[in-house]
């Protein structure tokens, strides 16, 4: 399918950090995909939790099957957009490479014990993973992608950090972060797909877990308004039947939304290539009416699910779990593996030993340090 003028075209890339010829069968994005999903980083998301303990439930979401879902949803709206499909799948597949075990509360008691060393960002280190952390290729470390897919990777960053990646990298990816430009619209993209994504199957974890309900569910509009109209149409049904229904109904409206508010904001703008785009404001978005609605759901999630007692309970004792792998590695630098405890940066060569583990990983490491096994 031909992309639309303002499209990031694998022809016109602003290429690799290493130059590499090009592959004789496989556009440049296809083959950033393709590193991707060979990567030891990317297998390791299915041992990484997203809201629910890996082995709390075998259907519960985990990093992976979130990663998957989201280039599912960014690929289904790129097409009808005209955007680079590849791309897209590239950037949804590796956003997450850089999270620690445990979800966001590794990375928030990871982000505490860095704080005197240069703190933890996620995003960053799905970066850092991309960049340098994969040891694969015979020439240079990471996985050398192409600056676009690098600059979806790099979702969110800080200032000062974006003023080091800046020095080592000039007009590199952490540019935008200064001049307060956007990225690709791929990226823009798949910045959404990660949020709808989250919204549809927190849902569905969060009910099969018991922790919310389906009737507490229904007090959210933008939810309930899909349930209404599946009983509507089929009024015997209940349970997860009914449940599943509303949920596939509301995702394809918020894609529904997205491709037409999107097709509005590109008209107005008109960018006339991918770094016009850039300079506009945000371009791929939801409609006023939908973005009030998805506030107004993970708002719910946020004080029903996400601080939901026992989800809290869980969370401290991962921090925990995280600190004190923290201050062991630093006490004794030689308990890591050997690649990491020779490294002369030593508090980030810990946060990345400890940011690549698995959730099971993590936990065995714990118990052999601490001689403890805590009832996560």
């Amino acid at each position: 399918m031909a992309l639309a003028p303002y499209a990031s075209d694998p022809a016109r890339s602003r290429g690799r950090r290493f130059p590499e010829a090009p592959a004789p069968t496989r556009t440049e994005h296809q083959r950033d995909r393709d590193r991707i999903v060979h990567s030891t980083a990317f297998r390791r998301l299915v041992y990484k939790t997203q809201v629910f303990l890996n082995h709390e439930g075998d259907l519960f979401r985990t990093r992976l099957t979130h990663s998957i879902e989201v280039a599912q949803l960014a690929r289904s709206m790129a097409r009808p957009l005209a955007l680079n499909e590849d791309l897209v799948e590239a950037i949804a597949l590796a956003h997450d490479l850089g999270h620690t075990p445990f979800g966001h509360a590794g990375q928030d008691a990871l982000n505490d014990c860095m704080a005197g060393h240069g703190g933890f960002e996620h995003n960053l280190q799905s970066l850092r993973v991309v960049d340098a952390l994969e040891e694969r290729y015979p020439r240079f470390d990471g996985l050398n992608l192409t600056f676009e897919t690098r600059e979806g990777v790099l979702k969110h960053c800080s200032r000062a950090n974006a003023q080091l990646l800046e020095a080592r990298e000039p007009n590199g990816v952490a540019r935008r972060f200064l001049d307060r430009t956007q990225p690709g619209l791929e990226a823009q993209l798949c910045n959404l797909a990660d949020e709808i994504a989250y919204n549809a199957h927190d849902i569905d974890d969060g009910v099969r877990s018991g922790l919310i309900t389906l009737e507490q569910v229904r007090g959210v509009e933008l939810f309930d308004h899909y349930c209404r109209e599946t009983l509507g149409e089929h009024p015997q049904l209940q349970g997860r039947r009914l449940l599943y229904e509303a949920i596939r109904r509301m995702l394809s409206a918020q894609v529904y939304d997205v491709i037409a508010a999107t097709r509005v904001a590109i008209a107005r703008a008109a960018p006339a290539d991918a770094d016009q785009a850039r300079a506009a404001p945000p371009l791929v978005l939801f409609s006023d009416a939908m973005r009030a609605r998805s506030a107004e759901l993970k708002r719910f999630l946020l004080a029903n699910l996400y601080r939901h007692p026992q989800v809290m309970a869980k969370t401290d004792q991962a921090k925990q779990v995280v600190r004190e792998l923290f201050a062991a590695y630093r006490e004794v630098p030689g308990e890591m593996q050997a690649g990491f405890a020779a490294r002369a940066d030593a508090p980030r060569a810990v946060a990345d030993y400890i940011a690549g583990m698995t959730d099971r990983f993590a936990l065995r490491e714990h118990e052999r340090l601490t001689g403890r096994k805590l009832p996560l």
